[in-house]
């Protein structure tokens, strides 16, 4: 295990490189910069902005200079947009917004979509089960920038019992909403791997012969059918909670939030590269770690993936 693990790390040290040098390369051929508008500056003016910001220097002299500062200080230089603050102060106000209402979305569409899964499957052909499919497909066909406006429209518009936006330290009222349109569309993938993978599982051989020995239901599917059920689940896993995550910049520009995503849609309009180059470091960073540690996970329940 720890052998496989060390490959992991080995293999996404390289593609993470790979991804920041790609990223850095498109940002610097785009068309146009951050100092370009409708009214040019003059050319004097804009050499000196660039020779203040290094960009006036080659293509690999700038990369080499934002690769150092990243891997010797974790410096992500200088907003090119917002005076007086670095890319780094961004995160720091933005990142805790988001990982906050992202990592409530993640585990309400874990517990719920697993929940809703496993009992479709349990009592297939059932009542139960028309249910759980019926609102896992309204769930699917409703994204969250969907979903985002209609729950404003009914619980503060037609009910108003909750606010339809801010952030206010992220009291609860001010989570609901967000927490609902984030998680829905990930928590109907879920519910449907999980009735599928347990329906498959409970089919199996093993599950027979488990019967056949008199053991109770609950035994069976507590103890042999979630385990090797949560497969095809783990593996959606990783890229669902950075999904999540990405999936906010739609939620920050919608309620409000005041988390990266209002910050990463801003830096695009006005080609802020540097807040762009950070955020997109930042986001390509967690999904090769969650994918890392959801590889590691599927290893550790099924000893075959370590071969």
């Amino acid at each position: 295990m720890l052998n496989f693990i060390i490959r992991r790390v080995a293999i996404a040290v390289p593609t993470l490189l790979i991804l920041l040098v790609a990223s850095f390369w498109l940002m610097q051929t785009a068309p146009g910069g951050p100092f370009t508008s409708e009214r040019p500056l003059p050319q004097q003016v804009l050499d000196n902005i660039n020779a203040k910001y290094g960009l006036d220097d080659p293509l690999p002299v700038q990369l080499w200079n934002y690769l150092v500062g990243i891997v010797t200080e974790f410096d992500f230089g200088p907003s090119y947009k917002y005076k007086d603050r670095t890319v780094n102060d961004i995160i720091a106000q933005g990142f805790p917004v988001t990982l906050k209402y992202g990592t409530i979305s993640f585990l309400v569409a874990i517990v719920t979509g697993c929940t809703l899964g496993v009992a479709a499957a349990i009592r297939q052909n059932t009542a139960l089960d028309y249910f759980a499919v019926g609102v896992t497909i309204g769930a699917q066909v409703l994204p969250n920038f969907v979903m985002a406006p209609i729950l404003i429209m009914i619980f503060t518009v037609w009910l108003g019992i909750l606010p339809g936006g801010g952030w206010h330290g992220g009291e609860w009222p001010y989570l609901i909403m967000p927490v609902i349109a984030l998680s829905t569309s990930f928590m109907a993938s879920i519910a449907r791997l999980t009735r599928s993978a347990m329906l498959e599982v409970l089919r199996s051989n093993f599950i027979r012969t488990a019967r056949a020995k008199g053991l109770p239901d609950r035994t069976i599917i507590l103890r042999h059918a979630i385990k090797p059920a949560m497969l095809p689940v783990i593996s959606y896993l990783g890229p669902a909670f950075v999904g999540m995550v990405t999936g906010s910049f739609i939620i920050d520009s919608i309620f409000g939030t005041g988390g990266v995503g209002y910050f990463y849609v801003n830096s695009a309009l006005n080609r802020d590269y540097a807040v762009m180059m950070g955020l997109t470091i930042l986001l390509g960073s967690m999904t090769i770690m969650f994918n890392m540690v959801v590889d590691i996970l599927y290893a550790w329940i099924d000893p075959k993936i370590r071969l």
